[in-house]
Order: C-alpha cells, then sequence, then structure tokens
C-alpha cells in the first residue's frame, strides 16, 4: 500500500497559515500616530537647559529663544523709534510756524519795498500837515494874546463875562494843554455867534463840558471850559524827558 505525500499537505497548511496571519494583521489596531508636536518632550527639554551652554541646546529651545529675542529686540526699536519721532515731530511742527511767520514777516517787508516811494511821499505829506497844525498852536509867550482874542470875541458879540479864569497847564509829549473855565451870559444867538468866532481863531480853541441854563429874563447862560494849546519848546520838552526818566526810575 502506497503512502500518501504528506510534503503538499505540509505546503497547504503553510499556505492556510500564511492566509490566517494576514487576516490577523489586518484585525489588529493601527497603532496611534505620533503628535506633532511633543508638548511634554518640550516641557522636558526647556526645564533641562544648561544656560551656560546654549550650544547643546535641543533644537525648539533655541527657535523659541531665537524668536522671543527678535520680538524683544522689534519691540524696543518700536519704543525708542516713537520717543525719537515724537521730538522731531514736534520740531517739525515748531520749525513749519516758525517758517510762516518768516514768510509772513518776508511778504511784509516786500510790500514795504515795492512801495516805499509812496510812503515817503505819505511822510512828506504828513510832515507838511503836522507842520500846518503845529503853526495853530501859540507858544509860551503868545499865550497872553490868546487869552485876550477869547475875552475880546465874547465882548464884540455882547456877552457879559461873568467868569473867565485861566487854569493850569497840562503838559502833554509835545504840547500843553490850557483850560479856561468860562461863565457867560446872553441870548441864543450872540452865544452861537460866539462859538463860531471862536472857530474861525487863527489858533484851535475847542469848548467843552457845555451847560446852558435860562435865566428868569429870558437870558442865556453858557458855562463851558475853552481849552486852548500850545507847543512846548526844545528846553521844555527836554525837561518833560527828564522829569519822566527819573520818574520811571523810582
Amino acid at each position: 500500500m502506497k503512502l500518501p505525500d504528506l510534503s503538499s499537505l505540509f505546503k497547504r497548511k503553510s499556505a492556510a497559515e500564511r492566509l490566517a496571519e494576514k487576516q490577523a494583521e489586518k484585525t489588529e489596531p493601527a497603532p496611534p500616530k505620533a503628535p506633532l508636536i511633543d508638548f511634554q518632550q518640550l516641557v522636558t527639554d526647556f526645564k533641562t537647559l544648561d544656560p551656560k551652554d546654549p550650544g547643546l541646546w535641543p533644537l525648539a529651545p533655541r527657535i523659541v529663544s531665537l524668536l522671543g529675542l527678535f520680538v524683544a529686540l522689534i519691540a524696543a526699536s518700536w519704543g525708542f523709534g516713537q520717543i525719537g519721532w515724537s521730538v522731531q515731530l514736534d520740531e517739525l511742527e515748531a520749525t513749519k510756524v516758525l517758517e510762516a511767520k518768516h514768510k509772513e514777516d518776508w511778504l511784509g517787508k516786500k510790500r514795504q519795498a515795492v512801495n516805499l516811494d509812496e510812503y515817503r511821499r505819505q511822510l512828506a505829506e504828513i510832515d507838511r500837515s503836522f507842520g500846518a497844525l503845529l503853526k495853530q498852536l501859540p507858544n509860551k509867550a503868545e499865550m497872553g494874546d490868546m487869552l485876550v482874542d477869547i475875552n475880546k470875541a465874547a465882548q464884540a458879540r455882547g456877552l457879559s463875562v461873568e467868569l473867565f479864569k485861566p487854569g493850569g497847564e497840562a503838559p502833554r509829549e509835545f504840547y500843553a494843554e490850557v483850560p479856561i473855565t468860562l461863565n457867560l451870559i446872553g441870548s441864543y444867538h450872540d452865544i452861537g455867534g460866539f462859538t463860531g468866532d471862536l472857530a474861525r481863531l487863527p489858533r484851535i480853541v475847542t469848548l467843552n463840558d457845555i451847560n446852558l441854563t435860562t435865566n428868569p429874563n429870558g437870558t442865556l447862560v453858557l458855562r463851558t471850559t475853552a481849552k486852548t494849546f500850545r507847543y512846548l519848546d526844545d528846553g521844555e520838552m527836554a525837561n518833560q524827558k527828564k522829569a519822566q526818566q527819573a520818574k520811571g526810575k523810582k
């Protein structure tokens, strides 16, 4: 009796075993994927850093340290830049204001230079006008005649001079003011004519603080302060300046 060939049976078992093994591998669960960043390892790396030898640090701590240093440098440069820019902006604004002022001054001087001839003509005209007005002011020696002219103007109109009292002089910059207290009695037309005569005098005379009242007989009483002016001579102006200087030093 011929025995069966057992080698093929062993071969078939071997193939079955391999198939079973493959099925077992498919049914086994796949191992979990490792995380991209191992935070525990990072914590361990940072705890074990040797500050005396940064060259041996792991890659992650070196990258984090470099990024932190870079951010700190950027923040510091930004802060110092803000301080510098603020000062420069203030200086720029001040320079702009100064530039505008200089430009305005330049334009004003340019206008003056363009109109220089016209300004000179106007100044000459002012000097002539001032000289003409100055001639209407009597000097100290002519003041007596001026008072007489005012009194004669009142009498020429038939006014009764109840009071004619010159007051003390009040010096000004280049002239002196002389007040005269007047009480005159007369008709309305006579008083009006008297004021017109004063206006036609060659010297300047003004009436101030005018007060008109009526008497029982119908006449009018004029109470006023007439003011005339005289110019100060060189000696009087020098004395006046000295007095003002002495008063300013006190």
